[in-house]
């Protein structure tokens, strides 16, 4: 009798599997659950085996080639007391089960220790080794982009110092959406078609941090701040200690983190280390990519006292002449996205840092006035805070950014 050598499912979420080895070749006799082919997953490197004892028939696999689950791979020539003791054929010759000379495909893999239902297996076309859609598995179908990667891609990634960010626009044509190394290939000989330019340090530094900040759950709120009391404040100050709006909204951040210092605090395991001093960066755009230099205990100095090392940081970052004092790590930033014009946006934090607060531009805007029962030109702009969602939920992002709004609109108390 003869069965079918299957491609197993090698775990929930495996979709295909490359033929790394084989071990046999037609004529060749096998014993139950002999080791015949090691094959490679997107997560490991695993080894087939055969159902039943029997003499190699046929093989119908390559090495090299990526297989869905359940594909055949060959066919072993089985006696039926070896297909009744191995479970393939019950007591009797079944339609499951080929006899001589009558082929019965449709039903080779029932009765197997790997059966695989015919909804969920895939079937290659003639001269294609993957089809990219696969049906019944928890898989993503059809997923474009590189969602599954296997190690000898990855380790062809590093060869040439990519990541998995750079292959997010590259649909795959492997099962589940996969990116096969043929894809990979394709993709980059497509690119030397392209005009490119080197990116310089500072780019691929920016570029580093932000990939490293998306692997947590980061969320942003947003809150409408009435910039009226403090543009007052601003305008009573001298020429020398006049205070832009970022350097309001970044004592008023320092005040209300010192008053609850476990929102900036980052999880590490089980635990939430708070930080020891309110340390506080601020976003300086320069050539090709943006500096933070953070000033210290922000919480301790009054905004008067803010105002010259601000102004000293700010011209500092621009010719990247920073003192090792303002190069570490702070416990948050804030980003004055304002002074683009952009009204709203969704900054990301430092993959250090738990928290960014960002400063829209203001405008004018009507706001109703329960006193004259009218409506009043006040200049608004939106504060945002994005944020570690592991750390803080909306409801405590809210409260801070409250907090910050309340300040900010008492500058004599900053």
């Amino acid at each position: 009798m003869r069965i079918p050598i299957l491609m197993p499912q090698l775990g929930e979420s495996i979709a295909e599997a490359t033929l790394l080895r084989l071990d046999l070749a037609p004529g060749d006799l096998v014993k139950a659950d002999q080791e015949i082919m090691e094959v490679e997953t997107q997560k490991a490197t695993m080894s087939v085996t055969t159902p039943c004892t029997g003499r190699v028939e046929e093989l119908t696999c390559a090495v090299g080639v990526s297989y869905p689950v359940g594909s055949v791979l060959g066919f072993l020539r089985v006696s039926a007391e070896e297909a009744i003791r191995a479970g393939v054929m019950p007591g009797a010759p079944t339609p499951a089960v080929e006899a001589e000379g009558h082929p019965a495909e449709e039903d080779a893999m029932a009765g197997l220790h790997f059966k695989v239902d015919a909804a969920h297996a895939m079937q290659s076309a003639p001269g294609i080794g993957v089809q990219p859609t696969l049906t019944g598995l928890p898989v993503p179908v059809n997923a474009a982009g590189a969602h599954y990667i296997s190690p000898r891609l990855r380790a062809r990634m590093q060869e040439i110092g990519l990541n998995a960010a750079d292959l997010s626009a590259v649909a795959g044509s492997g099962a589940g959406g996969r990116v096969t190394v043929e894809d990979f290939e394709a993709f980059m000989a497509e690119l030397e078609q392209h005009r490119t330019t080197p990116a310089s340090p500072m780019r691929i530094a920016v570029a580093d941090s932000m990939r490293r900040s998306w692997t947590r759950p980061l969320a942003t709120v947003g809150i409408r701040v009435n910039l009226d009391p403090l543009l007052a404040h601003r305008k009573e100050q001298p020429a020398g200690l006049k205070a832009g709006p970022a350097l309001y909204a970044l004592r008023a951040l320092a005040i209300a983190l010192a008053e609850n210092t476990a929102v900036a605090g980052r999880l590490v395991g089980k635990r939430i280390v708070h930080p020891q001093a309110i340390d506080l960066g601020f976003a300086v755009e320069v050539d090709d990519g943006v500096l933070v230099p953070v000033i210290r205990n922000v919480e301790t100095k009054h905004l008067a006292l803010l105002v010259s090392v601000y102004n000293d940081l700010v011209q500092r970052a621009r010719t990247r002449k920073l003192p090792p004092d303002a190069r570490g790590p702070g416990i948050a930033t804030i980003t004055n996205y304002g002074t683009f014009g952009i009204l709203w946006a969704t900054p990301i934090p430092l993959p250090e840092q738990n928290l960014v607060l960002g400063l829209g531009a203001g405008e004018k805007s009507p706001v109703w006035d329960p006193v004259t029962l009218s409506f009043q030109p006040q200049t608004q702009a939106d504060l945002t805070l994005s944020f570690d969602h592991r750390v803080l939920d909306g409801g405590g992002a809210g409260r801070l950014l409250a907090r910050v709004a309340a300040l900010m609109q008492q500058p004599t108390e900053l």
